[in-house]
């Protein structure tokens, strides 16, 4: 759906009058395009006391061809800079010329286990925020809190949720800020999640805080090709017809995956249409029908899959006063009790390989609730459920669990929103914006990745750092 207020502010016209009159200006922000560079431009990175994690940083900054520059105020000493080849300066705002620098500011704090030690963190950002350029990115690196060996160490890796998610409301211009946790022994596991924390695949996503886990044999990185990392994987994606679904399957088929879309049977024109321009499989099946399961099984069996995206939802919104049985049970059945009953079935069957992902799409409302909606609510927060429940029980198997919670997306649903109620879900958030389809299907693209193994039993939000359920 289109953002007439967006477009207008950057408009010259509009940006002149925004500027003389004081309105926001929601920048338009930079999303990924295959026809253009992913990583580009300087990138300046700082650290605490003794930083565990500089040779993944250093060793990511080259691999993506960007130039780094160690700061020397933040805790990266000159012959620890060198070892890693890093250039080493300050940034200061009065110096910084003309805003657009630095592309990305990435600070290490994983050794820091003392809330007395937690300095470098003002002085690096003090000097280097104003000069990181529009849509620029924000990662801070640690360790989890619950793996701390200290009351004191869990207290200052905790501290640095507060310190991002506020950086992330502060930066503004489209700049997002996010927290990335990392186990110790899971350094080969965190490329992939810093890349797409890097690249303009994250446009929507800020304010959110990432584990990284390690796990058996992580000794030796996995391989993959990086422009195809879903290449020879098959990926089963429900609701995909149309909307958020149709992107999810288009943003996976681009990545190499072979898709099977699933949809309802009168919706099977539009799902043929869509899965023919990806040169995926079609599959026309209502997934609350008790059958279902069973049937989708059988259609996957002989060649199995590795990815299974649950995206299919309805809502049918009255205030519980007012609604019905049947509407609460729909929304639940199919918003929810389907995807246990699927994953049952693949799972039992063995059709989900070892090794695969299972992602579901929850929603804020899942998080915060809303007025109207408690059957959608309900069944959003029981997708966090699942996804928590059974992230460890699939451990054994190497299968990832994880969910995306949208915010406010421009779909066909919102649009139907009323007005003064779709602007306020547009312009309550760190972005000032609504979301694209695209923003949920690159972040669930990530948690589908090869690399993002070590990334299971979490909920990513996909809001642009909503203030709802904030």
């Amino acid at each position: 759906m289109n953002d007439s207020y967006l477009n207008f502010v950057n408009s010259p016209f509009g940006a002149r009058l925004a500027r003389s009159v004081g309105l926001p200006k929601p920048e338009v922000l930079r999303r990924y395009r295959a026809d253009q560079p992913e990583f580009g431009g300087l990138v300046a990175l700082g650290a605490g006391r003794e930083p565990h994690l500089l040779d993944a940083l250093a060793s990511l900054v080259a691999s993506i061809g960007v130039t780094s520059v160690a700061h020397e105020s933040a805790g990266l000493w000159v012959p620890l800079a060198n070892r890693h080849g890093l250039m080493t300066g300050r940034f200061e705002a009065a110096d910084s010329g003309s805003q657009g620098k630095l592309a990305a500011l990435l600070f290490d704090a994983s050794g820091i286990e003392d809330s007395t030690q937690l300095e470098p963190l003002h002085g690096f950002f003090h000097d280097t925020l104003r000069s990181l350029g529009k849509c620029g990115r924000i990662i801070v690196l640690g360790r989890p809190p619950e793996s701390c060996a200290t009351p004191r160490q869990w207290t200052a890796q905790r501290a640095l949720e507060g310190f991002t998610r506020s950086l992330g409301k502060e930066a503004r211009r489209g700049i997002t800020a996010n927290l990335v946790y990392v186990e110790r022994g899971a350094e080969n596991r965190v490329e992939a999640t810093l890349r797409f924390f890097l690249s303009p695949r994250s446009a929507y996503v800020s304010g959110q805080v990432v584990r990284v886990a390690a796990g058996a044999g992580d000794e030796t990185a996995p391989t993959f090709d990086w422009q195809q990392p879903l290449a020879g994987r098959r990926a089963v994606v429900t609701g995909a017809a149309r909307g958020i679904g149709a992107s999810i399957a288009s943003v996976l088929a681009a990545e190499g995956a072979h898709v099977i879309g699933i949809d309802i049977p009168t919706a099977r024109d539009a799902l043929d249409a869509t899965m023919r321009q990806l040169n995926g499989t079609a599959l026309a099946f209502d997934i609350a029908a008790p059958e279902a399961p069973a049937q989708i099984a059988a259609a996957l069996d002989e060649q199995g899959v590795d990815i299974v995206v649950h995206n299919a939802g309805i809502t049918k919104d009255k205030t519980i006063a007012k609604m019905t049985e049947a509407a609460w049970q729909s929304v639940i059945d199919i918003n929810l009790s389907a995807q246990e009953r699927i994953d049952d079935a693949l799972l039992a069957a063995g059709i989900l390989r070892d090794g695969g992902r299972i992602i579901g799409v929850s929603s804020i409302s899942g998080i915060a609730g809303n007025l109207g909606q408690t059957n959608y609510a309900a069944s959003k927060a029981g997708v966090i459920g699942r996804v928590q429940s059974m992230a460890p029980h699939l451990r054994a198997r190497g299968i990832t669990i994880n969910a995306v919670a949208p915010g406010f997306i421009e779909t066909q649903m919102t649009a139907k929103i009323p007005m003064t109620i779709r602007e306020a879900g547009r312009r309550m958030n760190s972005m000032s914006q609504g979301g694209q389809p695209v923003d949920v299907a690159q972040t669930i693209a990530w948690l589908a990745h090869p690399g993002s193994a070590g990334v299971s039993g979490q909920i990513v939000r996909v809001c642009g750092q909503s203030l709802i359920g904030a």
